[in-house]
């Protein structure tokens, strides 16, 4: 695993477990990658909770209750579907808060306004109203945009549990 994403994991673990949080993820592009650097740290089960890996729009919906109005409206690759995912983990697990990702990794499936490397974050956490920002990566292949998403992931939760 990438030194900064264990460093960012480790430190996410210690602050979850300093507020007496508990973690859940909700992946697509990355496919369960987000969970995976989080539970590569031994002793990470007193914080995470579960993860989700929801790569079609059917799991969408079946495991984090995204609406299937939401996904024609919009597109699985979406603000709203990141905010949904991100908001469904929560409502769906025993976590006080929760990250989602969903984007076109490539090669291929990019479009003009979805292109490969677009990923929208979502964030949820207790009490609050979710949140979803965008990142455009590129076409710089689809490793790097699954380990630039998790990273991104990883940094949004640590700022949030900061």
């Amino acid at each position: 695993m990438n030194p900064s994403i264990t460093d960012l994991a480790t430190r996410i673990l210690e602050s979850a477990r300093a507020k007496g949080y508990k973690v859940a993820t909700a992946e697509s592009c990355t496919g369960g990658l987000i969970a995976s650097a989080l539970t590569d740290i031994a002793g990470s089960s007193d914080v995470v909770d579960r993860g989700f890996v929801t790569y079609s729009n059917d799991a969408k919906q079946q495991m984090v209750g995204v609406r299937a109005v939401t996904l024609d409206k919009f597109g699985a690759v979406s603000s709203a579907v990141a905010k949904e995912m991100a908001y469904g983990a929560l409502a769906n697990s025993l976590a006080d808060i929760t990250v989602s990702v969903t984007g076109v990794a490539g090669p291929g499936g990019g479009s003009a306004d979805k292109p490969v490397g677009l990923v929208w974050f979502g964030l949820a956490e207790n009490g609050m109203s979710p949140y979803a920002e965008k990142m455009l990566f590129g076409d710089v292949g689809r490793a790097e945009v699954r380990e630039r998403t998790v990273a991104h992931a990883l940094s949004m939760l640590l700022k949030a549990l900061a």
